[in-house]
């Protein structure tokens, strides 16, 4: 099963932290190393974003950044997991390291056959 992780930091996280840099790229590695980790990125939550927005066929652009900061996601994983169970864990495993915020996990579809 594989699953997207998306995290948000809490507005007052530390995101310059040597200590957390470290401990996150252990946790890379060995998530990695076991194939839980399948890909991994991020960005500055304070950089620009665009939203491209459709409503009643309509469609509007919007220039970030968001105003609001619980709406900031700061990087993303994609996860092979055994299960739901198995995903929390793992999520777990990087919330004890990113410090204050918010993990969501949304399990992905599976590709159609061709």
């Amino acid at each position: 099963m594989r699953f997207m992780s998306l995290w948000r930091p809490s507005p007052t996280a530390d995101l310059t932290s040597e200590r957390m840099f470290a401990e996150m790229n252990k946790l890379v590695e060995e998530s990695t190393r076991s194939g839980v980790l399948v890909a991994t990125g991020g960005w500055d939550p304070k950089s620009p974003a665009t939203v491209v927005r459709n409503t009643d066929g309509k469609l509007t652009i919007t220039d970030g950044p968001y105003s609001e900061a619980k709406e900031v996601i700061a990087g993303y994983a994609i996860l092979e997991c055994r299960s739901k169970e198995h995903a929390i864990e793992e999520a777990r495993k990087f919330m004890k390291i990113a410090g204050d915020g918010v993990c969501e996990l949304r399990e992905l579809g599976e590709p159609p056959e061709r």
